[in-house]
């Protein structure tokens, strides 16, 4: 798709980018205070240094896709790790080339910052998403384990 643009965000497209990131199955607000307490997130997230969001944008207005980017330090490297925590296209704009131009811009960001590797996670349901990754030459490289708190609180364990 030749009309894609990829740009940082800004904050007039916060509520885009949560519309996004609920599709991607994150949670949705459950009063109106909820909606200004992820836009405040979003802010932030956009005003750190070492985090940035991108935005796939057609047509000069309506945005299809993000990504979301962390610059991490590491114990054991010298240099910085880029981690993506989301990857979202619409699923109308997707197999389109759209998320590939995302990563490739994360990869130019990533050799500006003179990182050692680009990380992501995927869901294990998401086999597509872990196919397309690999057409671009992820490899999978380690097996992610989550300690949810909100249920230990509730069944009081460990």
């Amino acid at each position: 798709m030749d009309n894609v643009i990829i740009r940082d965000a800004f904050d007039k497209d916060i509520l885009l980018l949560l519309g996004l990131l609920y599709d991607l199955g994150r949670p949705k607000p459950q009063k109106d205070s909820d909606i200004e307490t992820f836009r405040k997130l979003v802010t932030k997230y956009v005003k750190d240094s070492d985090k940035t969001i991108l935005v796939a944008e057609i047509d000069d207005m309506k945005i299809v896709g993000m990504v979301s980017v962390m610059f991490l330090s590491r114990l054991n490297q010298f240099t910085l790790e880029m981690y993506i925590p989301e990857l979202i296209v619409l699923e109308n704009y997707q197999k389109q080339g759209i998320g590939k131009k995302l990563i490739n811009s994360c990869v130019t960001l990533a050799k500006e910052r003179n990182c050692h590797r680009i990380r992501l996670e995927s869901g294990n349901q998401r086999k597509e998403s872990h196919q397309f990754y690999k057409h671009l030459g992820f490899e999978q490289s380690s097996i992610s384990f989550t300690l949810n708190l909100k249920k230990i609180k509730k069944e009081n364990r460990i």
